[in-house]
């Protein structure tokens, strides 16, 4: 295969279960030695186009850093290239929620959610990115998790494990979210209106507040290159 032929293809292939397919751009980076701690195996693989990883379940990952953020809006380019490659699998995208990023998590977030339509997740770091990409190469089906579901099939383990990823969310409370809304995506689009009938005022603000509202307030907040 020719160095021109070779550069226009993209892996669409699914590792086995227990594996993840890894951008070669993250070898020697935090969130392999997660995923190494967590007992996944790491494939590591140059035509992954703009994923940067590949799981069983064949979800593509597309990680937004901090940098990323705070370095301007070329994020958004890569973004858009993703939603629109051709791929094979469900695109998700984990952006850094940090202490620099938090004043511009919800514009990125209405970016994803709202404008390209995609499913995101905020994760603290690479730390614990790699601890929840390992939740969901773990699980035993290898359903992609983030798909809408009939009422039948909401209780998957792997629906469950990540809706009980969010601060404050137990089992139970799990459990009666999905009894409530079919995917991932519809928990985070819901309102405090629309989750505290169902989870009580106190969890239903917590639920809101991991997709929509800053971690920590802070009174005297400076924004970031002014």
């Amino acid at each position: 295969m020719t160095e021109r032929n070779k550069s226009a293809v993209v892996v669409n292939a699914a590792p086995p279960h227990g594996h993840v397919i890894c951008s070669q751009r993250w070898r020697n980076a935090a969130v392999l030695q997660g995923l190494k701690d967590g007992g996944v195996i790491i494939l590591f693989e140059d035509e992954l186009g703009l994923a940067d990883f590949h799981l069983p379940n064949r979800t593509a990952i597309l990680y937004v850093s901090e940098c990323d953020i705070i370095a301007g809006n070329g994020y958004k380019r890569k973004l858009v290239c993703y939603r629109n490659a051709c791929s094979r699998f469900q695109e998700l995208v984990l952006v850094e929620r940090t202490r620099l990023t938090e004043q511009y998590f919800s514009a990125v977030q209405k970016f994803v959610l709202f404008d390209l339509g995609l499913t995101l997740l905020p994760v603290g770091g690479q730390v614990e990115a790699s601890q929840l990409i390992a939740q969901i190469v773990h699980k035993e089906s290898s359903e992609n998790p983030f798909r809408r579901r009939t009422p039948r099939r909401l209780l998957e383990p792997s629906v469950l494990a990540l809706v009980q990823h969010i601060p404050g969310v137990g089992r139970v409370k799990a459990l009666t979210l999905l009894q409530h809304f079919p995917s991932i995506q519809q928990v985070c689009n819901a309102s405090v209106a629309e989750l505290e009938p169902i989870v009580g005022q106190t969890s239903a603000q917590q639920v809101h507040s991991f997709f929509h509202k800053p971690l920590v307030e802070h009174k005297d907040h400076t924004r970031v290159g002014n």
